[in-house]
């Protein structure tokens, strides 16, 4: 397997694992965490009274990498496009499925309030006008894979506008897209951490104005501050100061800044992630992804490779196939 295929792997692999480890947690408190599990460094099952995913087997994936894996073969489809309403039509379609499944994670609040407006003949541009939470970048891993230098930032904008069309929304889903894209080119974790910063800056300026903290600025004091400290102040800081709230600005920066304090060790910053409470699942799957796209396949936990990938058979199975066609585009001259 060559190095740059490891890489793309890895992002779609890394953004499960950490999805998987992040579900039984999800929107639970720190300190409910650490009474009914310590520190989550296994895969463990949904429990009866989990908000989001009661009952499901451990090494079960969820919306995060759903939505990633439907945005990839949309991609791939259409030649590295997302057409809105095609995009629109299979995340509605994706929400029907899961209610018959009767799961509880259905669409986060900013893209079901965009695909209403939309339903009633809002323009793709219009309908997600609001949207500061972090739906566009929990799934943009696949526009990192398959897009590279100036339209990248096309790719990811055309990929968040119809739901999460504000500064944050976009600048949050450029930083993802951008420190993967870089990561898998082969450039390591400082110039994918770089890029982020870069990404977000771009980003925010394709965007509605929304009130908030800029996500490149929130990035930069994240990067100086996490990196070197004791793993119990770097997890107090990361849960009270950074957050880890659906909102953009916090989880994104929560995940991004996970990577930069504990990228050279994937299991660590995965396992610390999942323990965070609040979004963990989306915590965990951006911080998997971008260490995924930096260490390759290979430099993930391969045993909570190999149980994600079987307890998910169905869904991960075609994950290859997706990878060779994200590949492809990438490597077209546009």
């Amino acid at each position: 397997m060559s190095g740059e295929r490891d890489r793309a792997l890895g992002t779609l692999l890394g953004l499960a694992v950490g999805d998987a480890l992040g579900m039984p947690t999800q929107s639970m408190s720190r300190e409910a965490i650490a009474a009914r599990y310590g520190v989550v460094d296994r895969l463990l099952d949904g429990a009866d009274d989990q908000p989001i995913a009661p009952k499901l087997r451990a090494g079960t994936v969820t919306d995060d990498t759903e939505q990633a894996l439907l945005l990839a073969r949309i991609v791939v489809t259409h030649g590295g496009r997302v057409p809105p309403q095609v995009f629109a039509a299979a995340l509605e379609a994706w929400e029907e499925q899961m209610i018959r499944r009767g799961s509880l994670d259905l669409l986060g609040p900013s893209t079901r309030r965009a695909l209403t407006r939309l339903a009633e003949g809002e323009l793709p541009e219009l309908a997600g006008r609001d949207g500061v939470t972090n739906g566009a970048a929990m799934r943009v891993a696949p526009i990192g894979v398959a897009a590279t230098g100036p339209r990248l930032l096309d790719a990811v904008v055309e990929s968040a506008v119809v739901t999460h069309n504000t500064a944050p929304g976009i600048a949050a889903a450029a930083a993802v897209a951008a420190a993967i894209s870089t990561a898998v080119a082969g450039a390591g974790l400082p110039a994918a951490l770089a890029a982020a910063v870069e990404g977000a800056r771009a980003g925010a300026r394709r965007g509605n104005w929304a009130a908030g903290a800029d996500v490149a600025s929130r990035l930069e004091v994240a990067f100086r501050l996490l990196p070197g400290l004791a793993p119990d102040t770097l997890a107090d800081t990361v849960a009270g100061v950074v957050g880890t709230s659906v909102t953009a600005t916090e989880s994104v920066v929560a995940a991004l800044g996970l990577v930069a304090a504990l990228g050279d060790d994937p299991r660590r910053a995965l396992v610390t992630a999942a323990s965070l409470g609040g979004d963990t699942d989306t915590v965990a799957a951006i911080c998997g992804a971008v260490l995924g796209a930096a260490h390759g396949a290979a430099g993930l936990p391969a045993d909570l490779v190999a149980t994600v990938r079987r307890v998910n058979a169905p869904l991960l199975d075609p994950l290859d196939d997706l990878v060779d066609g994200l590949l492809r585009i990438r490597s077209t001259p546009r």
